[in-house]
């Protein structure tokens, strides 16, 4: 027997009808889906672009810049290069030494010899500002070359002679190395000071540059290798607000051994900090982060001795309690460069030029050949 057939009335079913209508109206077709999608993406793309742009560098002596305060030089490529002399004049001098300031730093981070030794031996000390640091114009092209060609260039501009002495701390002695490489004809001498070593020069065994690498902060391993592995990140990550930054970047303090400590307020009571970055982040130290960490076309580790005769001679010093920049690599250093003399301070820490006499003993070993 045939089941019953339920009638439906024709108001029902109209009712069913728009009841379907109405709920599918809330569907956008397909094609509409895909534009939405597309503008989507394309605004994501937008976003993140403007996220990982810098902005743009205030020019000293630009109408909307800081203003020029110091000495400067115009290099040949436009760029200009501010500076500050200290100890006897360059004319009686009988050594000249070129300074080489660290990362975060301006000229005015010059490594404090005393007035005494600074007269007794006839030094002249030239400290300058690296470039976007300070009052020097920025370098959008920078290499690993470009700031021993400046020496150079500022050497010349100066008038310091055919050869003069260098002292490169932290950052600035991991360009003393570019020193060395570049411009090895112009030095009488070198003193690298608790330099930075790039993890990813040539030579390194590559389980040491691990256990060195290892040694930082997980906050720095990310800001190191992005610099490293993706520059064009550098600026965003260390500005960005979800995770933390270069600890060095923002003076983490534990980061700092109990010898570094006790020096700590003559670092940190520096009344020109403003001066160091006025020209933007970007072109001092997110710039300096890309270039130092990045890829070098030599390794300091390949370096010929510059003064096979010993009419000059390269000292290495670095702190054994180094928690900023690792000793162990200085040393690897030192074993495969056996001209370079190496001095090991075995219970300080990174800012160890700072303590009392230390800067005089640097300055005498160089010049006088003290141990």
């Amino acid at each position: 027997m045939a089941g019953s057939i339920r009638k439906v009335s024709a108001a029902s079913a109209r009712a069913h009808t728009r009841k379907k209508t109405h709920a599918d109206s809330f569907f956008l077709p397909r094609g509409m889906i895909k534009k939405l999608s597309v503008v989507l993406f394309i605004g994501l793309v937008a976003w993140s672009y403007q996220a990982i742009q810098p902005t743009p560098p205030k020019i000293c002596g630009s109408p909307d810049g800081p203003p020029v305060t110091s000495s400067r030089i115009k290099l040949k490529d436009g760029r200009h290069l501010a500076y500050t002399e200290t100890g006897v004049p360059k004319e009686k001098a009988k050594y000249k030494i070129v300074f080489i300031h660290g990362f975060n730093c301006c000229k005015f981070d010059v490594i404090p010899i005393s007035p005494a030794l600074l007269e007794e031996l006839g030094i002249y000390l030239l400290s300058f500002d690296r470039a976007g640091y300070g009052e020097s114009d920025p370098h959008p092209k920078m290499t690993e070359k470009s700031t021993a060609l400046d020496i150079e260039e500022l050497a010349d501009k100066l008038e310091l002679g055919s050869k003069f002495y260098i002292i490169g701390f932290s950052m600035g002695g991991e360009i003393g190395w570019t020193c060395l490489k570049f411009i090895p004809h112009r030095l009488a001498g070198a003193a690298i000071v608790a330099p930075v070593a790039n993890y990813w020069w040539r030579g390194f065994p590559s389980n040491l540059s691990k256990e060195a690498y290892n040694q930082q902060f997980l906050q720095d391993k990310w800001a190191v290798g992005i610099a490293h592995y993706a520059p064009w990140l550098t600026y965003w990550w260390n500005t960005q607000k979800l995770f933390p930054g270069s600890s060095v970047i923002s003076q983490r303090v534990d980061g700092f051994s109990a010898e570094d400590l006790k020096l700590f307020p003559k670092f940190a009571a520096r009344g020109y900090q403003a001066q160091i970055r006025q020209q933007g982040e970007f072109e001092s130290i997110h710039r300096d982060m890309m270039v130092n960490f990045g890829h070098w076309d030599f390794s300091p580790l390949e370096l010929d001795n510059p003064f096979p005769n010993n009419e000059g001679s390269v000292h290495l010093w670095h702190g054994a309690e180094d928690l900023i920049v690792p000793v162990i690599l200085s040393r690897y250093i030192s074993q495969k460069l056996p001209w370079v003399h190496y001095h090991e301070l075995p219970d300080a820490g990174h800012l160890f030029p700072l303590a009392d006499g230390m800067s005089d003993a640097i300055v005498k070993a160089l010049l006088l050949g003290d141990h």
